[in-house]
């Protein structure tokens, strides 16, 4: 019985093979244990605003759920509000979010179909913004609409929603982040189009 062996992800090999390398090159790092690291990638869809009187719309939830499950191909968690605020009109155990974080392969198989398919989808697109980072080098961006996604039938789909996209590095600082991130592909704003 011939047992079929899993496929390295594609940008983890382009990762491990290249970009590793020339990272240690370009920042005179000695060591492999120095690299940074993707770590995860968080996606969370805000839902706060979808509320009507503390309870959300299970129409809306399960579009957000289907719209994350399919994307991530993996179960999304709701997050609850902590703690009362009258001033956006949130109370505390109100669904506020849908998130889902992801590790391994599977981050990197998100992260190839985000800078391979979706993000090249966007329209009237000149590039991510390239100033995103945090001080640990952790990464996010916007989508406004699911539409970009290949997977998802927008006949089907009765409103639009936006999601927050974080990816996050260990071992890292904006500088080498964005370095790891153009080596995987990321089509950044060229400077002479800002």
């Amino acid at each position: 019985m011939m047992v079929a062996q899993k496929s390295t992800p594609r940008l983890k090999a382009l990762y491990k093979d290249e970009v590793s390398t020339k990272t240690l090159a370009e920042f005179g790092l000695v060591n492999r244990h120095q690299l940074p690291k993707v770590e995860k990638v968080i996606v969370n869809c805000g839902i706060g605003r979808f509320l009507e009187n503390q309870k959300l719309k299970p129409e809306i939830r399960d579009t957000v759920l289907d719209t994350l499950t399919t994307i991530t191909g993996q179960r999304p968690i709701v997050v609850m509000a902590r703690k009362s605020v009258s001033n956006f009109k949130v109370r505390e155990g109100a669904p506020s979010a849908i998130m889902v974080t992801l590790r391994g392969d599977r981050m990197w198989h998100f992260l190839d179909r985000l800078i391979n398919l979706a993000i090249p989808r966007i329209k009237d697109f000149r590039g991510v913004r390239d100033d995103a980072f945090d001080q640990a080098g952790s990464y996010g961006m916007g989508l406004t609409e699911q539409a970009v996604w290949p997977e998802i039938n927008m006949a089907r789909v009765n409103f639009t929603h936006g999601m927050n996209i974080n990816i996050c590095f260990r071992n890292s600082d904006p500088a080498k982040s964005l370095f790891v991130l153009k080596e995987l592909g990321m089509p950044f704003v060229r400077k002479e189009d800002s």
